[in-house]
């Protein structure tokens, strides 16, 4: 993998891994067990840059490339799952949208502060009804005046309890189905009629608050839409494309912690009168693990030089969630099975790894889309 990698890419991996252990392994199972994000962990972030990875430091970004944003999600992810989502979904759904589809005016207004980790942005796209299929969404914009008119409920929004700033994609006329969506962005601190609903009850990523947000008759100034109206759809696919790649390196780096704490307690533990290390079967389950993580990590550096390069990576971002997020998975079950009983229990981190990284298979697109998406680009698109 070494060999891959620039000087200033092993740089920002070695940065972000050290945070991870210094700051992030000590207090990630408190963060987990309190449903709470550390408000000092993201000030440390945004100093380091992280906050806005690829946005261009012109924008108040750290002006990385994708490799190294990718390299740095999975270190704060092998920290703390919870963390690594509220790092992903704040560059990879909030920031690269506005830093493409936004104008220079926009990007000033609502990039800038959460490229700079002054403030947290969020994306809105799922509704109850309208995940895997963004034609039945229910969330409408209307035209009145000078200003949008939003109703409409976005369902599972990562950091949508704490984020000053919102992405969202809403229906400019229901008749086009999805040729009728378009995106918009707004201060939700400055926005009349809006509110955060429920806030979720999770499995894992405790770490990270998903909220319901609430938009009844709320009002955006007309100059908010993203792009030209009806371009929702594109926008939202290749913000998507984009953001699996982070997926796919925060599922990695939860693996690699499953990895590093199967080791260290296979060495650790005696049955029969010797470390269960040196018992085959579980030499087998660590070789596995080892070998499918190395070969995710090459996946995922495949698609973020793609996107570096700005060659098409929809078909290598797929694959690199899809296969990262299996693995990563599978990774857990073994690592809570080495454990044994230890495994099932909250005095080892084991289980929250197991809890964490189930998500990994879910959000940004299922993995059954994931497999869809890999299968049009092999097969041809439909029209």
């Amino acid at each position: 993998m070494e060999y891959l990698l620039t000087d200033e890419q092993k740089m920002a991996r070695e940065m972000a891994g050290k945070f991870a252990d210094k700051e992030l392994k000590p207090i990630a199972d408190r963060l987990d067990r309190e449903h709470t994000h550390s408000p000092e962990v993201l000030k440390a972030l945004a100093e380091m840059g992280v906050l806005g990875v690829a946005v261009p430091e012109e924008y108040g970004g750290g002006g990385m490339d994708y490799v190294s944003y990718a390299l740095i999600v999975a270190e704060i992810s092998r920290g703390c799952g919870g963390t690594g989502t509220i790092v992903a979904a704040h560059n990879s759904l909030y920031c690269y949208p506005m830093l493409k589809f936004g104008t220079e005016e926009q990007k000033q207004r609502f990039l800038v502060p959460c490229a700079s980790g002054a403030s947290i942005g969020c994306y809105a796209l799922t509704e109850s009804d309208a995940g895997s299929d963004p034609a039945a969404m229910r969330t409408t914009a209307r035209l009145d005046g000078d200003s949008w008119v939003i109703n409409g409920e976005k369902k599972f929004i990562t950091s949508g309890n704490i984020a000053d700033y919102c992405v969202f994609a809403a229906s400019t006329d229901r008749s086009k189905g999805y040729k009728g969506i378009s995106q918009f962005v707004c201060d939700l601190r400055e926005t009349p009629g809006f509110k955060v609903g429920r806030v979720e009850e999770k499995l894992g990523i405790n770490a990270s608050g998903t909220a319901e947000l609430i938009f009844e008759d709320a009002r955006i100034p007309k100059e908010n839409i993203l792009g030209e109206q009806g371009a929702g759809l594109r926008q939202m696919l290749e913000t998507l494309d984009s953001g699996r790649i982070s997926i796919a390196a925060q599922a990695l780096g939860i693996g690699r912690a499953v990895l590093e704490e199967s080791i260290e307690y296979a060495k650790a533990r005696t049955q029969f009168g010797k470390p269960i290390a040196e018992f085959q079967a579980i030499q087998w389950k660590i070789a596995d693990m080892a070998t499918q993580l190395d070969a995710a990590e090459l996946l995922i550096v495949r698609a973020a030089w793609l996107e570096d390069h700005g060659l098409p990576f929809e078909k290598e971002a797929a694959m690199a969630k899809m296969f990262a997020s299996d693995t990563a998975m599978q990774a857990a079950i073994e690592g809570v099975q080495i454990l044994g009983g230890y495994g099932y229990c909250k005095d080892y981190p084991m289980e929250r790894h197991m809890r964490d990284v189930k998500i990994t298979q879910i959000y940004e697109g299922t993995n059954e889309i994931q497999r869809l998406v890999i299968a049009r680009n092999l097969l041809g698109k439909r029209k």
